[in-house]
């Protein structure tokens, strides 16, 4: 009976033989008694294998071959092919899909010895995977040889489980998870933006949030501030917000910042963090903040919100602009009251500081694309999102290249002040890199645009 079909031409692993043996789908091993010797055979002429130095040669020139591991969690833990993936075979069908989506993209398995990848690549070849090894010898012979192998994370099992759906995921998987085990996260306000971001955060097990707060709660804060409860009325922010960070994960260390941020003291409490959290609520400090976390390559993750509306942008340069790129000059007051003035719909900083949570995810993996450069602005009474483009400004004082170049000399350039009464009508939105980021999007400004207000 003929073999299996060929593989496209130019595929990195070479077919299988035809003609080579009988066919070893389950309707022909059903049909006949047959033993273990009988099958690896069969097994061996339908599926092709691969030398351990060929793959580790595949990979040094950056095949394009996925590598999958089919032996069960407890091997691969105690060590793996570097930039393998994991597929238990007992639930290979199940998982291949995701690990693999391309049918058409080659695919080698190992196990410990070369038998049970074997077995895989029969099944996947009836899944409809073209292109299919088996590595012979497995993952004892390719230790024999020396070559490189790693151990991987290994997560306790109540990580394992609390984090289960993290791991299912290829993206984050146990190594990611690990990543953001030993991360550290500073969230500058425990308010209405802060408190979901930390609380989604802690819930992903950033392993370490650091909260700057010197207010305490107000039962007018409990309609947004989701952090914190009744009965901490009266209570620091910061020993609220711990309370209910350390009861939902306790892999989550809390250091608490009761402090108001400023240029004394902002260079200390960013130290040491990989990611800012702006929560904060005036133009002061989010400047203040933002010329430090400049200066010390920390990304911030910026959100504000006005009523029924929000914006939210990533500051990192030198893959963007930073805050001052935005604002180059603070707006007058009345075009920024605090929500005390103006009031919030409490949802709204909820659904932005759940955004900046996630921006703040994907700048600790690595993956996708942050908004670093685009400012998206939300508006909850049409359930909308706009899009602008946001460029680094080539005279701003804290980020341009002359910024940069002048505080490595050690003068760094003078910042205008802040406008005074007198020139209280002028303000700059986005200075002159602030465009729409498509022509669908070239309206006017939505109110949100300005919305630098307390949360």
């Amino acid at each position: 009976m003929p073999g299996p079909p060929a593989p496209a031409g130019g595929n990195l692993i070479a077919p299988a033989p035809t003609g080579a043996g009988p066919s070893t789908t389950g309707a022909s091993r059903t049909a006949m008694t047959k033993s273990f010797s009988d099958l690896m055979r069969e097994l061996r002429a339908a599926i092709r294998e691969v030398h351990p130095l060929e793959v580790d040669d595949l990979i040094g020139a950056g095949s394009a071959a996925a590598i999958v591991d089919v032996r069960e969690a407890e091997e691969w833990e105690q060590g793996h092919i570097p930039g393998a993936v994991h597929v238990s075979k007992s639930y290979l069908e199940q998982d291949i899909e995701s690990a693999v989506p391309d049918r058409t993209r080659p695919v080698i398995l190992y196990c410990a010895q070369g038998v049970r990848s074997l077995f895989a690549a029969e099944t996947l070849q009836e899944m409809g995977y073209a292109d299919v090894a088996s590595m012979s010898g497995g993952f004892l012979q390719w230790k024999a040889m020396g070559l490189p192998w790693t151990t991987p994370v290994v997560l306790t099992d109540d990580q394992k489980r609390r984090y289960s759906r993290h791991l299912l995921i290829p993206e984050v998987g146990a190594e990611g998870q690990k990543r953001l085990l030993e991360s550290r996260v500073l969230v500058v306000g425990a308010g209405g933006l802060g408190s979901p971001a930390a609380l989604y955060l802690a819930a992903a097990g950033v392993g370490t949030i650091g909260i700057v707060d010197f207010d305490v709660v107000d039962v007018s804060n409990l309609q947004r501030q989701v952090l914190h409860t009744t009965d901490r009325v009266g209570t620091k922010k910061t020993t609220s917000a711990a309370a209910t960070i350390n009861a939902l994960n306790p892999d989550v260390a809390v250091v608490g910042h009761e402090d108001v941020l400023g240029p004394d003291n902002v260079e200390r409490l960013i130290a040491g963090y990989d990611v800012i959290l702006d929560g904060t609520d005036t133009f002061e400090t989010r400047y203040v903040l933002n010329d430090a976390a400049v200066a010390a390559a920390i990304p911030v993750v910026h959100a504000s919100v006005f009523r029924f509306e929000g914006q939210l942008s990533v500051f990192n340069p030198p893959g963007g602009p930073c805050y001052r790129c935005l604002y180059p000059t603070p707006p007058p007051p009345e075009l920024a009251p605090g929500c005390s003035v103006a009031g919030v719909l409490g949802v709204v900083p909820g659904i932005m500081g759940l955004l900046q949570a996630n921006e703040v995810l994907k700048l600790l993996l690595g993956i996708g694309d942050t908004l670093a450069g685009r400012l998206l602005l939300f508006d909850a009474l049409d359930a909308s999102f706009t899009e602008l483009t946001l460029r680094r400004d080539s005279a701003c004082p804290v980020c341009s290249e002359a910024a940069v170049e002048a505080r490595k000399a050690g003068r760094p350039l003078a910042i205008a002040a802040p406008a005074g009464p007198a020139d209280a009508g002028v303000f700059t939105l986005g200075g002159p890199g602030l465009e729409p980021a498509t022509p669908a999007a070239a309206a006017p400004l939505p109110a949100a645009a300005p919305p630098e207000v307390r949360t």
